[in-house]
């Protein structure tokens, strides 16, 4: 496993990592298998989606605030209970397969880390594993 360090300059804030996982994945030398994208936080996530376009992970960001505005009635005392919700609907983990030692997403899909209560450096776990069926 190997761990990515993400910077973040925003509480809330899609950061493109598609290229650093995809260099993982090339140095990884496995062209046939599975990539395991995993985030060990609670208020920070991992999505899959349109990378061609920024405006759609700006208009995204945008949606998570409004769908739980910072400032909203929670009972969590440290003030930062909407990025946990943020969190739980992006989820914390992704699986990608990795075909002739590329990711096989879609045309227009990256991979982003989300960050919800930021800024912050955090980590994003890659693990990369060969396809064992032959």
């Amino acid at each position: 496993m190997r761990t990515l360090r993400v910077m973040t300059n925003r509480r809330t804030q899609f950061v493109d990592v598609t290229a650093a996982v995809e260099k993982e994945v090339k140095a990884s030398g496995i062209t046939q298998g599975v990539c395991y994208l995993y985030v060990p936080h609670t208020t920070a996530g991992i999505l899959i989606n349109e990378h061609a376009d920024p405006d759609v992970a700006a208009d995204m960001e945008a949606a998570l605030d409004r769908l739980a505005p910072r400032n909203g009635p929670y009972r969590h005392s440290e003030g930062n209970s909407d990025s946990h919700i943020k969190a739980g609907l992006a989820g914390a983990s992704q699986i990608v397969f990795v075909e002739g030692g590329k990711l096989a997403l879609g045309r227009w899909q990256g991979i982003f880390f989300c960050e919800f209560d930021g800024p912050r450096e955090r980590s994003l776990h890659v693990k990369v594993v060969a396809d064992s069926a032959r």
